[in-house]
């Protein structure tokens, strides 16, 4: 019965280090010889693998880089915070696809309601 319980706490003691080992990155992993990051070319298994506030930074830098071009001038902090989550989690779900079509999709969803 020892036997297996070590086995039982060997197995779920692997599980979760490898849960681990698939860790996180910094989007400091995406950015080029001048310190930029290319924000059209990042996919969603990009932003959802990074550090939670990494990705909320960037997900509000798409957020007023869309409210840019619409030429909205206005900041609700509230609406922008939900947003930041929802394209996390919908990133989550479509780890392909690029972050800015999440965005679009996010939006257009958005404009509906």
């Amino acid at each position: 019965m020892k036997k297996y319980a070590l086995i039982l706490s060997f197995v779920t003691l692997s599980a979760m280090g490898a849960q681990s080992a698939s860790a996180t990155t910094g989007l400091d992993a995406y950015v080029d010889k001048n310190g930029f990051i290319d924000v059209q070319a990042l996919t969603c298994a990009q932003l959802a693998d990074t550090y939670q506030e990494d990705a909320n930074a960037l997900a509000n830098w798409y957020s007023g880089w869309y409210n840019g071009l619409a030429k909205k001038h206005y900041y609700h902090l509230n609406r922008v915070k939900g947003t930041e989550h929802e394209v996390i989690v919908f990133c989550k779900e479509h780890r392909d696809m690029k972050i800015i079509k999440a965005m679009d999709i996010i939006f257009k969803e958005e404009k509906k309601k």
